[in-house]
């Protein structure tokens, strides 16, 4: 199952790693998608503009969860890219007790200040008491993605892409079942869709740690490797750490946009949580895609092959490319049809607002494409801080604007939307700036890491 970033055709093993990642994530959207879908054809459009408004919410406080894990899992795989097993063992064991002990004060704080967050994101009277039965339920399967991203990192990290999407194919479908029974047959409402939720991420979380555990015994830490080691800590929390702002950042900057959509009522509200649906399932393969190159330039920085990493980086950009370009095409032809699975023929104003969505931010899914692959390349090359400031002015200017735009009566909810694209435009713009400034740098470092790396090997041998 696993794949050797270091060897082998680039766009071949790339690919051959990235689509179980792809298709994963795809899986991983129907957690929530299952509920949008069923709670907004048999709950009524209140009901899901809570659920709509509570996916901003989740992604903000997983993307924590899911920076930290993304972070070790860059260490991971420089690691297993120069074939330090040691350290491989002894970064699993540290990173999984930091994260841990972060996981746990994440999930109580969010439960404490559970009011206070619904009344930052300005949740209308009439959506307020379905979305806090949702999110006080949603909330405890925090625990669960944070296990099921850790042990995926893991395995990602040694080339393995493929037992992530077997439990998340399973508890997609377990996620389906339930929703159907807790909210059609036991009629829970929202709580049951939430509880839906929450136990299929437990089956994936519980399942993907057992396996792993089990299956690649190679992973497990001895007595040995649960050890201190203040280098390594600091390593992996420079990682983790600034990968967590980046991906908190960007969330957190969607969800100051969520709060400015609530402001314009329900309607506007459950058209932007149905488009955002078909927007994270249009570009979320790109995203997968460019944290699959951020393995493969981890590994083959830790191999030292710099030429690979020069090469990989066009053949990426060109995938990407491609691919966005297919994508913003399908949804643009295809806006109506797509929302008509999430809202009813006759809401005719939501149906709209929706299209208008589409039509202006999906014709540019090549930028967040592109703006992907930066993320993953500065991550892999030890540079995250980059990847915070590209995500900073992203969804800096996309805020600004947005608030700015939309307060024009003659624009409206048109600025929130075409904020967007200019956002993602401008990082890419400063990435592609950084990386021809520094490319000599970043290219030479590649290799005194691939040296540094056998120098540890052959002292160990010895």
């Amino acid at each position: 199952m696993a794949v050797d970033l270091t060897r082998g055709k680039i766009g071949k093993t790339m690919l051959q790693f990235a689509w179980p990642m792809m298709v994963g994530n795809l899986l991983q959207q129907m957690y929530n998608v299952a509920d949008t879908l069923i709670v907004g054809q048999f709950l009524g459009k209140d009901a899901l503009a809570a659920v709509g408004s509570a996916y901003a919410l989740m992604t903000f406080l997983t993307s924590i969860l899911l920076g930290l894990c993304m972070g070790s899992g860059v260490k991971f795989s420089i690691c297993f890219g120069g074939e330090e097993k040691d350290g491989l063992k002894n970064s699993f064991f540290l990173s999984f007790v930091m994260i841990g002990v972060l996981t746990a004060v994440l999930n109580l704080g969010v439960f404490l200040g559970l009011d206070g967050i619904l009344e930052l994101l300005q949740v209308p009277g009439e959506v307020y008491p379905l979305m806090r039965e949702y999110l006080w339920v949603i909330f405890w399967g925090i625990s669960a993605t944070f296990v099921y991203n850790f042990f995926a990192s893991v395995l990602r990290a040694v080339g393995n892409s493929v037992t992530p999407l077997i439990f998340l194919g399973i508890s997609a479908v377990l996620n389906i079942i339930l929703d159907l029974v807790f909210v059609l047959t036991f009629s829970w409402g929202v709580a049951g869709a939430a509880a839906a939720t929450v136990l299929s991420q437990y089956v994936s979380g519980i399942g993907i740690a057992v396996y792993s555990l089990w299956k690649f015994p190679g992973l497990r830490p001895g007595r040995r490797h649960m050890r201190w080691s203040g280098k390594v800590v600091k390593e992996i929390f420079q990682l983790s750490f600034l990968t967590c702002i980046q991906q908190s950042v960007m969330n957190f900057g969607i969800l100051m946009v969520q709060g400015l959509v609530n402001s314009f009522g329900p309607a506007v509200m459950t058209a932007f949580a149905a488009a955002v649906k078909i927007d994270s399932f249009a570009y979320m393969p790109v995203q997968d895609f460019g944290n699959a190159f951020s393995t493969f330039i981890a590994q083959n920085y830790g191999a030292g092959k710099k030429e690979r990493i020069r090469r990989g980086i066009r053949s990426a950009a060109l995938t990407s490319f491609l691919f966005c370009v297919v994508i913003s095409l399908g949804v643009c032809l295809f806006a109506r049809p797509l929302l008509l699975i999430f809202i009813r023929p006759e809401e005719t104003e939501i149906l709209s607002i929706g299209i208008q969505y589409l039509w202006i931010e999906g014709a540019f899914y090549c930028l967040i494409g592109w703006l992907f692959l930066f993320y993953g390349f500065y991550r892999a090359m030890k540079r995250p801080g980059m990847s915070v400031i590209l995500t900073v002015i992203s969804l800096g200017v996309r805020v600004i604007l947005a608030y700015t735009l939309s307060a024009v009566p003659e624009i409206g909810v048109a600025g929130i939307w075409a904020a967007v694209p200019i956002g993602w435009f401008l990082a890419d713009l400063v990435g592609i700036l950084y990386y021809f400034r520094r490319k000599s740098r970043l290219l030479g470092e590649t290799a005194a890491a691939g040296k540094e790396n056998i120098l540890k090997n052959e002292e160990t041998m010895v």
